[in-house]
C-alpha cells in the first residue's frame, strides 16, 4: 500500500513539473528600430504631433497569454512632427524642460504591465506608468497580432507634475489652455 502511495505521489509531481515547463513565462522583445510612439497634445486653438522613441521593452507571454511586459521610453527624444524650423525646435526644447517633462532629470518614463485580461485578441492591460519620477496607474487595450500589438490611451499628464497651461492649475489662460490630456498611439513590433 504503501508504494502505490509513493508512486502515486511521484507520478503527480511528475505531471505538475511537465505541466509547469510548458506554461513558464517568456519574454518576447519588441524591435525598437521597427516600432514607434506617436504622441499628440490639444490645446484650445489647435494641437500638436510628434514622436517619442523607445529604449527598450518585452512583453511576458505565458503560451499565447500576456502576463506582463515592461517598457522604457528615451524621454530625450521627443520630437515635433507637425512644425518646422526655429518652431518646431523651440516646441521641443519646452517639452524637454521643467515645464514639462524635466528630461535633464527624468530621461526616461517606463511602462511596467501588472496583469492582462484576453477577448479574443484584444487584452484590457492593467499596469503603472512612471513619468517624471511619479508613477501612476493605467489601463487601456492592447490589440495583439503575429508581429505586432498597437494600442492608443490618453494620459493626464497633471497626475505627473506636468501642469504648464492647464485650465484645472491656472486662472485666466484662456486661448492658451492647454488639455491635461495626451494620447500615445503605440505600435509595438516583435
Amino acid at each position: 500500500m504503501k508504494k502505490k502511495t509513493i508512486l502515486k505521489s511521484v507520478l503527480i509531481l511528475a505531471v505538475a513539473a511537465g505541466t509547469a515547463a510548458f506554461t513558464s513565462t517568456m519574454e518576447k522583445k519588441i524591435d525598437i528600430s521597427e516600432s514607434s510612439i506617436e504622441w499628440k497634445g490639444k490645446k484650445v486653438l489647435g494641437s500638436h504631433t510628434g514622436t517619442i522613441n523607445l529604449q527598450d521593452g518585452h512583453l511576458e507571454m505565458e503560451g499565447d497569454q500576456l502576463t506582463g511586459g515592461k517598457f522604457t521610453v528615451d524621454m530625450t527624444s521627443i520630437t515635433v512632427t507637425d512644425l518646422k524650423g526655429e518652431d518646431k525646435g523651440k516646441l521641443e526644447g519646452h517639452l524637454k524642460s521643467d515645464d514639462f517633462f524635466g528630461v535633464e532629470n527624468h530621461p526616461t518614463a517606463q511602462l511596467v504591465i501588472n496583469n492582462a485580461t484576453k477577448d479574443g485578441n484584444t487584452y484590457t492591460v492593467t499596469g503603472d506608468i512612471t513619468i517624471k519620477g511619479k508613477t501612476e496607474p493605467v489601463t487601456f487595450d492592447l490589440i495583439m497580432g503575429e508581429s505586432a500589438a498597437t494600442t492608443s490611451f490618453k494620459i493626464d499628464r497633471t497626475k505627473f507634475g506636468v501642469r504648464y497651461g492647464s485650465g484645472s492649475f491656472f486662472d485666466n489662460l484662456g486661448d492658451n489652455t492647454i488639455s491635461n490630456d495626451f494620447t500615445l498611439d503605440v505600435t509595438l513590433k516583435f
